[in-house]
């Protein structure tokens, strides 16, 4: 069946509009929520699930889809699989989407198929546009700092990358406030600026606070937290215990069940009053929380069902905290 988008999906006055954000100091606006393809679009998963996940994202103003090389498993097929979707959901409308995917980490063997070399970075994203049928990316990042190469060829490998039109935008991954800093220098000398970092954060992963959110507001370079519910933790999944079909019961997934401690599901106790309160959901509160941040430009998240994704961009109906919420929140967190 040939899939038309909902002609809606712009529509602020729906029952679940998108909110866009500016990108720093650029002239890209994302979604207040972008869809990550990062878990449930690999080899091992159900085509037709996640075909349905990425067509209602976009039916609903989700205009960024992110990925990168090694997004499965196994590495690459999560890129293959988008690709296939591209080719028969989204061609007609490449130009409304924004598409991200990135290099830094092992994709195949020998010296340059890992971390930050000039090399690895060409010939992943060259392999990367391949999977997915495609021309040019919106956003390449470099996914992870490398410590043995120089950062000055690292960022000439995004630069090069741009000028060769591979990309529009270029951005960085993983990145700490100094090597942040340090990279978004280089890049503004190239002539290339970095329009985005991509760090974990959550309310349970919070060291972008030390610094990186002070170094992206004064740089005007976008922010787009990923594992904002801390791998399917910041749910109300968890509240009694782990689920056989939960990400934590999964042997290629990322949580790990020693992380579903006592004392964990004691403050996921607690939070989840406060979303109640709320009106909300746990997940769809600690995605609020996140985007009260100015400096955050969007929120990638995963979903492994339609209805996940529908309850999480629902998040954006309250995106307001009181003083005294907050204070709560910050209480439980400690």
């Amino acid at each position: 069946m040939t899939y038309l988008a909902n002609p809606a999906r712009y529509d602020q006055t729906g029952s679940r509009p998108m909110e866009f954000r500016r990108c720093g100091n650029s002239g890209l606006q994302l979604p207040a929520i972008s869809l990550g393809l990062w878990h449930n679009f690999g080899g091992v998963d159900v085509f037709e699930n996640y075909r349905a996940i990425l067509q209602t994202a976009f039916d609903n103003g989700v205009t960024h889809f992110d990925l990168a090389n090694n997004y499965g498993p196994p590495p690459g097929s999560a890129e293959e699989n988008f690709g296939v979707i591209m080719k028969k959901d989204f061609i007609p409308y490449r130009d409304e989407l924004v598409i991200s995917t990135k290099a830094g980490y092992l994709m195949w063997p020998g010296p340059y198929g890992d971390w930050g070399s000039k090399k690895y970075l060409v010939s992943s994203l060259d392999q990367s546009l391949k999977r997915m049928g495609l021309d040019y990316v919106d956003i390449f990042y470099h996914h992870r700092p490398d410590p043995n190469t120089p950062l000055e060829e690292t960022m000439a490998a995004l630069d090069l990358i741009v000028r060769q039109g591979k990309a529009l935008y270029v951005g960085i991954s993983n990145y700490q406030a100094e090597e942040a800093e340090k990279a978004i220098a280089i890049l503004n000398r190239l002539g290339t600026p970095c329009l985005i970092h991509q760090p974990k954060y959550s309310m349970f992963e919070r060291w972008v606070e030390g610094g990186l959110l002070d170094v992206l507001g004064r740089e005007g370079v976008g922010c787009i937290p990923f594992s904002p519910l801390a791998q399917g933790l910041l749910t109300d999944k968890y509240l009694k215990g782990i689920p056989s079909d939960s990400r934590a019961s999964k042997a290629h997934g990322f949580l790990q069940t020693s992380q579903v401690t006592p004392e964990v599901i004691v403050k996921l106790e607690k939070l989840n009053a406060i979303a109640l309160e709320r009106g909300q959901s746990l997940a769809q509160m600690a995605l609020a929380w996140l985007l009260k941040d100015a400096r955050v430009t969007s929120v990638l998240i995963g979903a492994s069902r339609v209805s996940q994704l529908l309850d999480s961009l629902d998040c954006l109906k309250n995106k307001n905290f009181s003083q005294e919420e907050l204070t709560k929140i910050e209480e439980i967190l400690k």
